[in-house]
């Protein structure tokens, strides 16, 4: 009974994960093409002024960096953390 369970948990956490590969794979060609229509349109590329996340980050305000980012360039959460993250380190 218990390996029947551990059996079905295991199978459907496969095709769990077969499906958000599948998801992420979607994102990544609808991306692009977007990307293609916004330069045929002539779509500018959002300007943040690195500056200013540069003074949030040394007088301690990460978080609010972080948000400024997200405002600025419609991130979500984890890509502007790594925005401001990848900001440092240049």
């Amino acid at each position: 009974m218990e390996y029947t369970i551990i059996g079905v948990l295991l199978m459907a956490t496969s095709l769990l994960i077969m499906h958000i590969s599948e998801l992420k794979d979607r994102m990544s060609r609808m991306n692009s093409t977007l990307q293609k229509i916004a330069s045929k349109v002539g779509v500018e590329e959002p300007f943040i002024d690195q500056n200013e996340l540069r003074s949030l980050i040394a007088e301690g305000k990460k978080v609010q960096a972080v948000k400024k980012v997200r405002m600025d360039l419609g991130l979500g959460l984890k890509e502007a953390k790594e925005y401001v993250d990848n900001l440092d380190k240049i």
